[in-house]
């Protein structure tokens, strides 16, 4: 985790404290219902309970002295609460396993993760929604291979991406379901020595579901489904931001970033505004979706259990779910704050002399008794004549002037199909379908 890159909330989630704090919940949870089973005295889940209490301070240097000697991190934590709480303390951890703490409250953890991140997609939704409404038939040109294609509307651009993170938003719904599951289920996941009402108490009271069935982990393909999710979203985040980074080039300025009072581009070009947000967002992403694959690799564990997947998810659980969770903020402000060009579109969609409109004129062409080859050279032609001197010329006046094209179309048909209203006909059909 890099500090720059993070926010206070999420941070928190990952923090020693916070962790262990989650390992007595599950402890104390466990050791209730075995009390409530008649497993264990009635004495032991109260002196935990009375002992948290207190709202103890977690002393994590402790807990990290005794790992050290240790050299088992449940085991170091299960000591220190016994010395805390007193020879009660003695019942925790009846029948369970290290991964049973471990899964568990990763489980915590990326549920809790998830909230925020969903609800950093809504804002960015938000946002979104907003700015499309306000362009909703602000024209702009489409571009497909970086080219000139035919005229689309600005807030077409914006319900795309909305669209695209409404997806993202319901795959990561999903795979916090997927993810939020408990397993106290003992070694080898057997129950033998710890009654599946444990389970189940547990999950109930950290609102999770029951692992059906764990071996002695929680089986890693969700983890994998969970991480991919991310990595999803975050090709999300670089597709809008790569688009933004385009249309504030110089050549094209259609959009760019807010560049905010005293805000300084360069350090030896005074002139520059760069679009160093969505740069960084481009590189976040390819942080989180580098987190996919060791997430897929931690699927094929050894039989029942080995601990491959564990230094490896010390890594990417922090990691992956801080940066997506800044990477969201981020793009929730740029696109808040985003600098439209209404005129510079404009005069983008002109300066190649009307050929956005060949596709018009190809069809009117082949409607009129054309074969489609006779018609499409016919514009080619012509199209070429402008493509050539730069948009110096007007596909219009050389089409009204080529023998060929009027003896199908006269001036009046031609200029009829240069009409830019007619591209933004069925944009409120598409807003329906986005927005509803």
């Amino acid at each position: 985790m890099v500090p720059r890159y993070a926010r206070p909330q999420m941070t928190a989630l990952w923090e020693p404290e916070a962790r262990y704090r989650i390992w007595f919940e599950i402890e104390a949870h466990a050791t209730q219902k075995l009390a409530d089973l008649g497993v264990v005295p009635q004495s032991a889940a109260k002196a935990l309970w009375d002992w948290w209490a207190t709202e103890p301070r977690i002393d994590v240097a402790a807990i990290d002295a005794r790992e050290a000697v240790l050299k088992h991190d449940v085991i170091a934590f299960l000591d220190w609460v016994a010395d805390e709480v007193g020879p009660e303390a003695r019942f925790m951890h009846q029948g369970m396993t290290s991964s049973d703490v471990l899964d568990t409250t990763l489980a915590v953890q990326l549920a809790r993760a998830s909230d925020i991140l969903l609800a950093d997609l809504d804002a960015l939704l938000a946002a979104l929604k907003m700015r499309a409404e306000e362009h909703r038939y602000t024209p702009t040109i489409g571009r497909s291979h970086g080219i000139h294609a035919e005229p689309v509307t600005f807030g077409l651009k914006l319900a795309q991406a909305y669209a695209e993170f409404a997806r993202g938003k319901a795959r990561l719904s999903a795979a916090r379901a997927e993810i939020a599951t408990c397993a106290i289920s003992g070694a080898v996941g057997t129950f033998a020595n710890v009654d599946p009402a444990v389970e189940a108490y547990v999950a109930e009271k950290l609102g999770l579901t029951v692992e059906p069935v764990s071996t002695q982990v929680i089986p890693r393909d969700r983890h994998a489904m969970f991480f991919a999710t991310l990595a999803v979203i975050a090709g999300s985040i670089e597709r809008l931001a790569v688009e933004i980074r385009h249309l504030q080039r110089t050549e094209v300025l259609e959009a760019e970033e807010y560049f905010s009072p005293g805000q300084k581009g360069s350090s030896a070009m005074p002139h520059k505004r760069n679009p160093i947000l969505t740069e960084n967002l481009t590189g976040q992403a390819r942080m989180i979706r580098a987190y996919a694959l060791p997430a897929l690799e931690n699927v094929a564990l050894w039989h029942e259990r080995d601990i491959s997947h564990s230094s490896v998810e010390r890594f990417i659980g922090p990691d992956a779910t801080i940066t997506l969770d800044f990477a969201l903020a981020r793009l929730t402000g740029v696109v808040e704050k985003l600098l439209v060009y209404p005129t510079r579109m404009q005069a983008n969609l002109d300066r190649m002399g009307g050929l956005v409109h060949s596709q018009r004129v190809l069809l009117a062409l082949t409607q009129a008794g054309l074969t489609r080859d006779e018609a499409y050279r016919l514009v080619q032609k012509n199209a070429m004549r402008v493509w050539e001197a730069d948009g110096r010329l007007q596909l219009l006046d050389l089409l009204k002037v080529d023998p060929e094209v009027t003896a199908a179309l006269d001036a009046d048909a031609l200029e009829a199909l240069f009409d830019l209203a007619y591209h933004f006909k069925h944009v409120d059909t598409v807003f329906a379908r986005v927005f509803g």
